[in-house]
């Protein structure tokens, strides 16, 4: 083969290594460009699950507080007690828990008038009577809606002795469940009360006990 079949043999296969070397060149460019934007992506991506792994956090952070202000309930806590006012409790205490957290009872305080075991709940105001006092209930609620409740130390009216169990009886004055039942059972037994000076009808209570209960007590 002369020099002028070489020339000619590359004249025809010219076109198939131009394109060849075109497609080689694109290849190569893709490569290039495939690995230029893999590794700015990789950074993006940590930050993403970074930033991702934060907000997670600060939902988790949130959550917990809200439940946290959710266990606290305020209550009002007045009269024979060492330092009266408002506290923040745990949503499951106990009246013998508020009390505990002002100091405890005066020597002045009617253990008698006051339910240590009742259960307290938001917004309610806890009374403790002194001795000697008319007071109703040992806990009064601080609004209408809670007049309902059988709780022993809620009520915001006077004690219905024709209608009120055994629980409600037992947040009058001196009234232990021995004698909130002897109301109940004479009621049973003689209809219901006509009147409040009816009370003195039933066994233990007499005039004395009747003028103490007289202004917490109620028929109608």
């Amino acid at each position: 083969m002369n020099w002028k079949d070489i020339v000619e043999v590359l004249r025809a296969n010219k076109l198939r290594y131009t394109i060849l070397i075109g497609i080689a060149v694109i290849l190569t460019s893709i490569l290039i460009f495939m690995a230029f934007t893999g590794k700015k992506a990789q950074p993006d991506s940590l930050s993403n699950l970074t930033s991702l792994s934060s907000t997670r956090t600060i939902a988790s952070s949130n959550l917990t507080e809200t439940s946290a202000k959710s266990d606290k309930i305020t209550v009002d806590l007045k009269g024979a007690v060492k330092s009266p006012g408002v506290y923040k409790v745990s949503s499951e205490a106990r009246v013998t828990d508020l009390v505990q957290a002002a100091g405890g009872l005066t020597t002045e305080a009617d253990q008698k008038a006051i339910n240590l075991a009742a259960k307290l709940t938001d917004g309610q105001v806890v009374y403790v009577a002194s001795k000697g006092e008319n007071a109703p209930a040992a806990a009064t609620a601080a609004s209408a809606s809670d007049t309902s409740s059988s709780d022993a130390s809620i009520t915001t009216d006077k004690v219905n002795i024709n209608t009120a169990d055994v629980t409600q009886l037992q947040t009058l004055s001196g009234i232990g469940a021995k004698k909130a039942q002897d109301i109940i059972d004479y009621r049973t037994q003689n209809g219901l009360f006509k009147s409040v000076t009816d009370l003195t009808k039933v066994s233990g209570f007499g005039e004395k006990t009747l003028e103490r209960l007289k202004d917490s007590i109620t028929v109608d």
